[in-house]
């Protein structure tokens, strides 16, 4: 007591360090449980990867067989968006039974439990994907629209090359790609250009109006007619459409094909045949008119703020001239006073 009371200075205790023991024995002990129980478990893991092999295989088989399914369907998407869900699917379980077996004391119900917490994390944190992919899955089991069915949607407008769990592929008409995520393509209005075989087009033809409109009409169903790629069932039509400025308006109708390579060359074959028959039988194609009326608003007191008209017609009580009529007035009387 003396000496601890000796070495304190001034009143002031000061505390003594703290030494860490380190005993070898204790750090060997401890590594001998660890590898006694790694040594009890080698049968558990060793059983737990036979596990996994098997449901690996199986779910390989299981996910070929449902491919092969939709492929005999003509629905090889839906195949390869179905065969990998069911795959995954056993990859799955047969994680949760291969660590069942490595851990014993490791429920299944707890593994449910806490799958069913981390799936709402990962549900918020992969919203879009998910959204995407059942959108995908959707529109695959729906078939809106199939694959090489020219479509337009959001502005794009192609021909749909591959449906995949994101999105749909869309090849534009002039080569090149878009992709578009399937939550869109759901969500929006899809116009399917190639969902029935035949597509109607449709063109108004101007003439004069000292024309004929039946002799017209006749020539242009005629002209349209002669164009082998139009199809005559549904046939083909001329009608009176709309009385314009400069012209009347003729509308010529017809059905091709629906694909847009046929669309695009049999418009472009009926304007040449309708131009090439119109010229022969001398019918007048207009160009727009426009008629321009000039008024001469220069009064004698044009540039008098209190007075001059600002575009308002005349008031009948005020006799007003022209400036131009007024100075020629002046001019006149001026030179018969001299």
């Amino acid at each position: 007591m003396q000496s601890a009371s000796g070495d304190n200075k001034g009143g002031v205790v000061e505390d003594a360090p703290q030494q860490i023991d380190l005993d070898p024995g204790m750090l060997v002990e401890k590594l001998d449980s660890w590898i006694d129980g790694a040594v009890r478990l080698i049968p558990n893991i060793i059983t737990a990867i036979l596990v996994l092999i098997v449901f690996y295989f199986l779910a390989r088989f299981l996910g070929r067989i449902v491919r092969k399914s939709a492929v005999k369907r003509s629905r090889d998407n839906l195949g390869e968006v179905l065969g990998g869900l069911v795959k995954w699917m056993l990859m799955i379980i047969g994680f949760l039974f291969a660590a069942t077996i490595v851990i014993p004391t490791l429920k299944p119900a707890d593994l449910i439990a806490g799958l069913g917490v981390s799936s709402v994390a990962i549900g918020f944190a992969f919203k879009d994907i998910l959204q995407n992919w059942l959108a995908g899955l959707l529109i695959l089991l729906r078939q809106p629209f199939e694959i090489d069915d020219q479509i337009e949607v959001n502005g794009f407008e192609g021909t749909v090359k591959r449906i995949e769990t994101r999105a749909t592929i869309i090849k534009t008409y002039d080569g090149q790609r878009i992709v578009i995520p399937n939550s869109d393509i759901y969500t929006n209005s899809v116009l399917v250009k190639t969902a029935h075989e035949f597509r109607r087009s449709q063109y108004d033809i101007g003439i004069g109006y000292g024309d004929g409109i039946d002799d017209a009409c006749s020539i242009i169903l005629d002209a349209v007619k002669s164009v082998d790629e139009i199809v005559t069932e549904p046939a083909p039509e001329a009608l009176p459409w709309d009385l314009a400025a400069s012209w009347v308006t003729i509308r010529a109708r017809w059905w091709t094909d629906s694909s847009r390579s046929d669309v695009v060359h049999v418009h472009s074959k009926v304007i040449k045949a309708v131009k090439t028959a119109l010229d022969d039988a001398g019918i007048d194609m207009p160009y727009e008119t426009y008629q321009q009326l000039l008024h001469d608003q220069t009064d004698t007191f044009d540039g008098d703020r209190t007075k001059q008209r600002e575009g308002w017609p005349a008031e009948k009580d005020k006799d007003l001239k022209p400036r131009w009529k007024a100075q020629l007035e002046a001019e006149k009387s001026s030179e018969n006073k001299q």
